[in-house]
């Protein structure tokens, strides 16, 4: 397994990504690099984090080093990832977090279970949708998006998806959300279930952050009224 170092955080690589644009990502050391500088700006000690999609367990560390591990919690719908997160974790001395193996999904699933492909990278992986067909789908865990905020009360919420985004907007989000940072993945859906999201956003009290925002990468930041609005 061959190790990267990315802002401090020790990453190994499993013998199945070598050769892959991930170990190029890895190697030039731009691996997440918007969603890490993201969480670096926003988290502070002490804040709940909640992280949807792991990945290789990379950003999952920086979120812990920020928040401390205790207060991070960590879903990853991947079963083939689960072993590499941990590795990544404990590289870093971050066992601590709270590690899910769970697809979040929007509040119209009642299933327990979803089905999930896998995908040859795990950031090609996704939610099936019905009727498809797919050689390496897997059922995984469901948790539907508002039972998980109700749980965790983040602070702070990382997202990478792959799509899947788009069914987590239904129902405005907690007042405890005090970030939001998501990867949009606009060629999996069309233009206006963007808008969707994005106003789920602004009705649950959250607005665009330029500081957290960069290409792909969309942050959320939430608006306190103005005193007068406050106190009436």
């Amino acid at each position: 397994m061959t190790e990267y170092t990315l802002k401090g955080v020790k990453v190994g690589l499993p013998d199945w990504l070598k050769h892959t644009k991930i170990e190029a990502k890895l190697a030039s050391g731009d691996y997440e690099g918007r969603e890490s500088t993201a969480a670096l700006k926003r988290i502070k000690p002490g804040w709940k984090v909640l992280e949807i999609g792991a990945g290789l367990g990379y950003v999952t560390t920086i979120c812990a080093q920020a928040a401390g591990a205790e207060n991070v919690t960590s879903l990853e719908a991947n079963p083939q990832m689960l072993d590499q997160i941990r590795d990544t974790l404990a590289r870093n001395g971050q066992d601590g977090v709270n590690l899910w193996h769970a697809a979040v999904v929007g509040d119209a699933h009642h299933e327990e279970t979803v089905a999930f492909r896998a995908g040859a990278l795990f950031w090609g992986g996704g939610l099936v949708a019905d009727g498809r067909s797919e050689k390496d789908m897997v059922e995984v865990p469901a948790t539907r998006i508002s039972d998980l905020l109700a749980i965790v009360q983040p602070d702070f919420v990382m997202m990478d998806v792959e799509g899947a985004e788009q069914h987590l907007f239904e129902q405005d989000w907690p007042k405890c959300v005090r970030h939001v940072v998501m990867e949009i993945h606009m060629a999996k859906y069309p233009k206006h279930v963007l808008k969707h999201m994005v106003d789920c956003m602004s009705r649950s009290g959250l607005t665009y952050d330029p500081a957290t925002s960069s290409g792909r990468t969309l942050g959320f930041m939430r608006v306190r009224p103005p005193k007068s609005e406050a106190t009436t």
